[in-house]
Formats: C-alpha cells, structure tokens, sequence
C-alpha cells in the first residue's frame, strides 16, 4: 500500500483517505472492528480499540510515523520489509532514500542519551526554521518562536495533548494560507526534541520529600511523610493513577551534546584548555587556584578538554564531564 500519506498534513485529502484505506485494510485483515491496535501518535499500538476511537485518535493526534511495517494489522513480514526499502524507480535508476546518519561522537560517553540526535541534519533544519515566518510576510514570529510560545502556554496551563493538538489546528485554521505551524503535538514534539528540549516527568510526593524513582518507583505512599502517591478527588476518594505532583526534569546531557554541535560555542566552551596563560597573569578562570584544585583531584575530568565547571561550592563540588 502506499503510504505517503502517514508523512501528510492531517487535514489534507490525502491524509483522509489514507487513514480510511489503513482503517479497511485492517478490518479485512483482522476480522474485527471492535479490536484492533491503535497506531497514534499517543497510543503507540499498545491500546486496542473500535474503528471509531482510532479514526478520532489518529486525526488529533496523528499517525505514528515510525510505524512502516504493519505488521499488527495485518500485513506480511516480508511484504513488510521490502516496502521498508523505500526503493523508487526513476529513469531506469534505483534511488535509496536517506534515512538517518550517526553523529561522530562517542555515544557511549552519554549513556542512555546515546541515541539522541540520530539524524545529524535534522538540527540544522529545525534552527532554519527560526529564520521562517509563520506565514508568509510575518515579521513579528517565525515558525520556531511560535511554537515556543505556543508551548509555554501548554506547560504553563497544563493543556493536555489533546488540547494542544486541536489549538494547532484551529490555528493553522486562523492564519493565512501558507503558514507553517505544527498541526499534531508529534510534530511539535520533534521539533523541540531535535532543539534538546526534551524532558521527563517523574511522580513527587506533594511535600516534596521524594521523587518516585529507583527504589520507590513502585510505592504508593511516601516514606518520609507518608501521604499517598494519587491525587485525592473532591469526594476525598483517591485517584488511582493519577499523581498527586508530577516534576518536569530537563536532562542536561542532551543540552551540552546541542552546546557542542556548534563550531563557534564549542571553541569557546574548550578555551580554557587551548589558551591558558603562560605569563603568569590570570586572564581566566582557569588560571585560578580552584581550578587547578580541581584538575590535581580529578585528573581524569581535567584532561578532558570539553569538561564544563557550571559551579564552584565551598563544601567541595564533584564534577561531571561533558564528554
């Protein structure tokens, strides 16, 4: 089957009657209308739900667009995976679509980051979208400021995705033909992840004494305090599954591989290993004493050139290399 349309604008045509051909393929595969997984942005086909639902959930959230082997609705494997190879015929030529390219660093030296980025090129277009207008002749926003503004409204009013979906839309709806904002939080997503904008959210104990990690993942109560993990209704009934305080945390690793990326930040980042003084003047803070502490207790992070020093403390400061 063709499925070009996956990458459409979801309120195109096309994207209309490739939803409706992905839907009846399903239903002649599976047998069934009632049970069939959901391939949505949001549901990631582990949910199981009705034609109807999936046809709603996969408009306002959008399609999943990693999803190119069908296989849970239905299609072969190996029909599957020659599809995969995105093979076009043109002028008796075979062309191979680009799919993605490994950065040249070490993705071990990040951990679980070492995946982030995959596509080297993608930053590169989503800062070109700073120097696009949201439509044509805009001066006061372009498509990357909007979308930040957009964005803080959602976290600062706590929007659901659902929400900010159909404000994408009615806004795409409102602005002159032409214009360039997200239509689906999937879109608006990638573009901030591909920024290091990402974040996860952690359940908190409403007072603030744990985060429901490691070994509390799985509690119900805080230890510290012991008031319940759950939101508690008007009806004083607790509501299981739903947390009582969630926290926001940014992850710096991504944001220092982003720091990096640039030529021009990543010299000045590294100065302080390229031109250090040799006239015996301090001309920078790594010409101080502190630093220098610093490089004889932890040789190994001072030989590293790209090492970042965010903060000196007097009860001593354990740094982290940026590596």
């Amino acid at each position: 089957m063709d499925k070009s349309w996956m990458h459409s604008d979801t309120r195109s045509k096309a994207y209309e009657f490739g939803v409706e051909a992905f839907l009846n393929f399903a239903v002649e595969n599976l047998l069934t209308t009632t049970h069939i997984r959901c391939p949505c942005v949001k549901c990631v086909n582990l949910k199981v739900f009705g034609v109807g639902i999936i046809r709603d959930h996969v408009y306002f959230n959008g399609i999943d667009q990693s999803y190119k082997n069908w296989t849970f609705h239905g299609e072969p494997w190996e029909a599957s995976t020659n599809a995969s190879r995105n093979v076009e015929e043109d002028d008796g030529h075979s062309r191979y679509s680009f799919v993605s390219e490994e950065i040249d660093m070490d993705d071990n030296d990040f951990g679980d980051f070492g995946d982030f980025g995959s596509d080297p090129y993608e930053f590169a277009n989503v800062i070109g979208d700073g120097d696009q207008p949201v439509y044509p002749g805009c001066r006061k926003y372009t498509k990357l400021s909007a979308l930040v503004k957009l964005y803080n409204l959602k976290a600062k009013h706590g929007m659901s995705d659902v929400c900010f979906t159909e404000l994408l839309i009615l806004q795409g709806d409102l602005l002159p033909e032409g214009n360039t904002i997200p239509t689906s939080m999937y879109e608006a997503k990638k573009t901030l992840c591909a920024l290091g904008l990402s974040y996860e959210k952690m359940h908190a104990c409403p007072n603030d004494c744990i985060l429901y990690r490691k070994e509390y993942e799985d509690s119900t109560n805080c230890p510290t305090c012991g008031i319940s993990r759950w939101k508690q209704g008007k009806d004083s009934i607790l509501k299981e599954g739903v947390p009582a305080k969630v926290v926001w945390y940014f992850p710096p690793i991504p944001r220092f591989k982003r720091m990096f990326q640039s030529h021009e930040t990543a010299k000045s980042l590294t100065w302080h290993a390229a031109r250090k003084s040799i006239d015996g003047q301090m001309s920078h803070p790594a010409d101080s004493p502190s630093w220098k502490l610093l490089d004889d207790k932890w040789p190994e992070f001072g030989n590293e050139p790209r090492n970042l020093r965010l903060a000196l403390s007097s009860d001593g400061f354990n740094p982290h290399s940026s590596k």
